[in-house]
Formats: structure tokens, sequence, C-alpha cells
């Protein structure tokens, strides 16, 4: 039995993993590592074909209820503080219907403020939409970020600019070194119901006790997580 903080314990605060491994795990030196890395990327590549058919297909409805690109990409903060766009499938449209094909496949979302997730929010206004968010179709693109480096499948998530500045602080420069995760550990435990100070504590233990068997961990018990919508909105 696999065995994570909760969530709500301050026990993951104060939970600091060897420097020198911390480092090593962040460079990407070695060839163990790297042979991890390329293993990861393959692995990822095969997903990204595995679900394309279902990601077209999700594409396809979106760009027909919505009449918009049916990917967006949001700026994000990678490892070293790098930022980048990663893509998502639009789950977020106006109500009123616009007139002939979008113009991109993609389109690009300058942050705004960020909301934390709610089971009634206002912006997902179709039904697909909704289904697309709860079991994490939305979030298939970001294979594709895998699959060119800039991502792990596992890891702390990505987040914006502001979020990193309101709530890690200091802390911020610990889940940096690492590439932000299509999953991690707060999407097994708690996933949207979680507060960002809840958030924070998962990532920190993620990045400081981060391990192979963590990782595998992680990994396999996302899957349960996605296809039963757990505390997922």
């Amino acid at each position: 039995m696999a065995s994570y903080p909760d969530a709500r314990s301050d026990a993951a605060e104060v939970l600091v993993g060897p420097e020198a491994f911390l480092a090593g795990r962040a460079g990407g030196g070695g060839g163990a590592s790297k042979a991890f890395a390329a293993g990861e990327r393959v692995a990822a590549a095969v997903l990204l074909l595995g679900f394309l058919p279902l990601l077209l297909l999700a594409a396809a409805v979106v760009w027909v209820l919505s009449r918009r690109s049916p990917l967006v990409a949001h700026e994000r903060v990678g490892q070293g503080g790098k930022t980048f766009w990663m893509l998502k499938l639009r789950t977020m449209w106006g109500r009123e219907v616009r007139a002939g094909a979008p113009r991109f496949v993609a389109e690009r979302l300058r942050a705004e403020r960020v909301e934390a997730k709610r089971p009634d929010d206002p912006r997902v206004t179709s039904r697909f939409a909704a289904f697309c968010r709860k079991y994490s179709i939305d979030e298939l693109p970001q294979l594709w970020h895998v699959v060119e480096g800039r991502m792990s499948l596992v890891g702390p998530r990505p987040v914006t600019a502001q979020e990193l500045w309101e709530h890690y602080g200091e802390a911020a420069r610990e889940v940096l070194l690492y590439k932000p995760g299509l999953t991690g550990l707060w999407q097994i435990r708690g996933r949207s119901r979680l507060s960002y100070r809840q958030r924070r504590r998962l990532d920190l233990f993620l990045v400081r006790r981060w391990s192979p068997g963590l990782y595998f961990r992680i990994l396999l018990s996302t899957l349960p997580r996605i296809l039963t919508a757990r505390d997922a909105w």
C-alpha cells in the first residue's frame, strides 16, 4: 500500500530530501536519468498515438459546439522558470454562436486571474465540455509536451507565474527544479477539492521525496482516479 502525506497535514513541509539527489534528478545528468527521460518520451508518444482517435473526436465536437479553435494554449512556468504554452482542449466558450470556421487549431490565451475549479463553474456552458473536464480528456494534448521534453508524466502540476508568486513563495525554487507533470501527487489525493495550500504541500512532498517507486505509484494510481472521476469537476 502506497503511503502518501495527508494534504491537510503540515508533515509534508518538513520532509527534506538529500540536496545532491535533488540536484541530480533536476539536472538530468547521468546515463540512467537520460535513459529514463528518453523512455518517458517514448511512452508518452505511444500514449498520444493511442488516445489520438479520442482526442480528434473530442476536438471535432468542440469545434462544432463552439465554432472556435478546438485547442487553447495557456502560459505556464516550467522547469528552471522557463515559460511555455501548455495545450488543452477548449472547454470554455460563450453562449453566442460564431459564424465561419476558426482561424487556428489552437488559440493562445493570455493569463487572467486564475480561479479555483468548482463543480458549478458558469464558464463551462456545455455538458460535453464538463464531461471532458471531469474525465481529464481536456488534458490529453499535454502528452505532446512530454514527447517534446517540456513536461514529465509525473511531477508538480504546471502553474502560472501568478500562482507561483501567490501560493508557493520561496518554495517555488524547489518546484521549478523539476519538469511539470501530466499528473502528480495532488491529482490522486483530492484533485479539484484541494485548496492551493494543500496542493503546495503535496507538490513539495513530491519533489523532496522523489523516487522511481513514488513515480510509478502515482502513475498507476492516476488511471483509476480518472476512470472514476473521483474529486474531479
